[in-house]
């Protein structure tokens, strides 16, 4: 039923898509665009399923992987995400982003192979070494990989729509990311259960994961598959993004045009990856867009990934629907918050970014300290809230990373910026999975209040970009409400 109601939401998405076209491409032309965003899309959804399988394992593991041990392994492979952006963002801004994904398809997946090897290894006692290091070095791997996904959608967005489009496709960037959590946790999680040994299942998951990554000597639960069927499904989408992913309109044999972002009338300047890392980092704006980012990853996956984890410790009566298709639950307040931040940024603020995200961020400071005072008395709010939190946060990132850094940054330096704008992400959820590692091994009372002051902080930050807007951006709104004045 789950996966039944995802689909709706995708063809909705789709719908809206083809819906909002107020720069009244041709029907041709959106569907090349169509063709473009969706594979990209899903394969960015599938290495999400990729990079939260680790979530999953960890509770599969039991003790073999420890809260301390999941938060030090997790951090280790966000930092390198956000590292890795300063030598991958001006690669993708060089060789287009579909060059970028397939990078990143490929690379996730054999990382994943590697996992999954990994896990069997030490589940089976066939090797003994240091779990920590060990996972931290392949996961860290499969991270630097995953951290083309990314850039490489935005990189291809940032010639196909303009910036009155944007907001939408931010919410779109958002519904994908969503439907990736989804995939990470709902789909994960049913392949952790049908590796079960014991399990009386007769489905076909159950057999094929029997059948394909166990022998008849097998006594253990084949954890491993986690790792290995989220690799096997990005091979596949390697084979389709090859086919149809063009880096530019004109790839797809249409015409070019102007997107009225930072580099209008310096399409003809090439930058150096000196030059496109001062971009970023010379900028006032671009570093207040990359705190805003650092914020909402902190207290995105601050609840995203420790909430399952919380509820495997702490039972939670009447909220067992909400453990049981977490992923979904997810998807659905994601898409959520990706359209309402993208409807609100392009409707009601001319395309300011900074508006919702400052009423995002508070609205997460109010649900943390909310979720304080009732978190082991109430489990059903406490799940709600905790939906609202990460609704919050990826309509955030989608307005940061998906979409403001790629106005600023423009088609030029979208990877780049886009890249460091998504690395502060990581360096905050990195900063939270080692801080919350320790805390929640001793009071999980101090989980959600260690969340309220990073929101806050996020609400100040995005309070001072509220009138921001590109100058190409600003002109074009400019001639065409002094149209509209003219008609009337």
């Amino acid at each position: 039923m789950t996966l039944i109601l995802i689909g709706i939401c995708l063809l909705g998405v789709v719908g809206a898509y083809f819906w909002n076209n107020p720069m009244g491409h041709t029907r041709s032309f959106m569907i090349a665009r169509f063709m473009n965003w969706f594979p990209l899309g899903m394969t960015y959804a599938f290495l999400y399923m990729g990079r939260y399988n680790l979530n999953v394992a960890k509770n599969a593991l039991g003790g073999l992987m420890t809260k301390q041990d999941f938060g030090l392994i997790f951090a280790v492979g966000t930092w390198t995400y956000a590292l890795s952006f300063l030598v991958n963002g001006p690669l993708v801004d060089r060789i287009g982003g579909k060059k970028g994904i397939l990078i990143a398809a490929i690379g996730s997946s054999l990382a994943n192979v590697a996992m999954g090897v990994l896990t069997y290894l030490l589940i089976t006692g066939r090797l003994h070494i240091n779990m920590v290091l060990t996972f931290s070095v392949i996961y860290s791997l499969n991270m630097y990989f995953q951290s083309y996904g990314a850039v490489s959608i935005i990189k291809v967005k940032a010639y196909w729509f303009h910036v009155r489009e944007r907001g939408v496709f931010g919410a779109i960037f958002g519904t994908l990311i969503s439907v990736g959590t989804y995939f990470a946790f709902d789909w994960n999680q049913s392949i952790a259960e049908a590796s079960a040994i014991k399990s009386t299942s007769t489905s076909y998951l159950h057999s094929f994961i029997h059948s394909a990554f166990t022998s008849a000597a097998t006594t253990t639960d084949a954890v491993w598959s986690v790792f290995f069927i989220p690799a096997l499904i990005l091979v596949v989408w390697i084979f389709i993004d090859l086919w149809l992913v063009k880096d530019s309109p004109e790839d797809a044999g249409h015409a070019s045009f102007d997107t009225h972002d930072a580099s209008s009338g310096s399409m003809h300047v090439v930058y150096t990856a000196k030059e496109l890392l001062a971009k970023v980092f010379k900028s006032r704006l671009m570093l207040l867009i990359a705190a805003i980012n650092l914020t909402s990853g902190f207290f995105r996956n601050g609840v995203q990934q420790w909430y399952p984890i919380f509820a495997h410790e702490v039972k939670q009566p009447g909220a067992e629907t909400f453990q049981a298709h977490y992923g979904f639950y997810l998807c659905i307040f994601g898409i959520v918050g990706s359209f309402a931040g993208g409807y609100i940024s392009d409707k009601l603020f001319h395309s300011r970014r900074g508006p919702p995200a400052v009423m995002f961020s508070a609205l997460v400071a109010i649900c943390s300290l909310v979720m304080a005072a009732f978190l082991f008395t109430a489990p059903v709010l406490v799940a709600i809230l905790g939906l609202i939190m990460v609704m919050c946060s990826i309509g955030v990132t989608s307005l940061m990373a998906g979409t403001a850094a790629t106005d600023f940054g423009g088609r030029k330096a979208t990877a780049t910026s886009s890249g460091i704008v998504d690395g502060f992400a990581y360096l905050g959820s990195g900063i939270q999975s080692v801080s919350l590692g320790y805390i929640t091994t001793h009071n999980w009372q101090w989980w959600p209040l260690f969340i309220a002051p990073w929101a806050i902080l996020g609400a100040i930050i995005a309070y001072r970009i509220w009138n921001e807007l590109p100058a190409a951006t600003r002109k074009y709104i400019n001639e065409v409400e002094s149209k509209k004045h003219k008609v009337a």
